[in-house]
């Protein structure tokens, strides 16, 4: 049975959706950010960057969530334009958009934004603006279209749901307004029962919820250097 470490984060949260979706049998096991548990050797000996998610599928350990994901939809042929298909560059270059951009971006804006023990002015103005500026090309992308490549529902799709839903949280809410064809497509995946049962997961295994000072050192280590 496939093995899938995982947090609730946006990454992990993007394959647990496709697990769902694809009607895998997984075994969901915890990995609780917040109490360190990613820098424990036997978590490193999967990813030595200490990061979920990680799948470990039989002989075979894939780690950083859309390499899952575009692992797990060459494994299963759903979610993916065939080989040759003109969408299928189109396809890796927005789940490259999402994994380079959206994703970083946002992560940075809301850690300047509500984690830095230091108010940088600098820092909170870079990263508001590359998030907004990565959701308006995405936005306009979605422009009269259901889906971010071709006529159907993708990975590329589930990259933008597991970022997606955090828009308010990211943006602040009058922000996430500008952008409503990104929050159309996430609400139209929301309202799927795969979505709901990813994010039922939450209720397998408690996390710990508090942001204290061993949260903040297991999370965010170089601060501490």
């Amino acid at each position: 049975m496939l093995k899938f470490y995982y947090s609730l984060a946006p990454n992990p949260m993007k394959v647990a959706l496709f697990l769902e979706d694809s009607g895998l049998d997984y075994e969901a096991i915890p990995v609780d950010t917040r109490k360190g548990q990613q820098h424990l050797p036997e978590f490193k000996a999967l990813n030595p960057n200490a990061k979920v998610p990680v799948i470990v599928d039989g002989d075979v350990t894939v780690f950083d969530s859309n390499g899952i994901l575009l692992y797990l939809a060459e494994k299963t042929g759903k979610f993916l334009p065939p080989a040759g298909d003109k969408n299928r560059g189109e396809l890796i270059s927005w789940l490259m958009f999402v994994a380079t951009g959206l994703g970083p971006y946002s992560g940075q804006k809301v850690h300047f934004g509500n984690h830095a023990p230091e108010k940088i002015e600098y820092a909170i103005k870079r990263y508001d603006f590359e998030a907004n500026r990565h959701y308006g090309i995405l936005n306009d992308h979605l422009e009269g279209k259901e889906w971010m490549v071709g006529d159907t529902y993708t990975i590329v799709d589930m990259a933008l749901w597991g970022w997606g839903r955090m828009a308010k949280f990211v943006l602040g809410e009058e922000a996430a307004a500008k952008y409503p064809n990104v929050t159309g497509l996430v609400a139209r995946i929301s309202a799927t029962d795969a979505a709901k049962r990813a994010e039922a997961i939450k209720e397998r295994h408690a996390f710990k919820t508090e942001m204290d000072d061993e949260s903040f050192r297991s999370m965010f280590p170089g601060t501490h250097r």
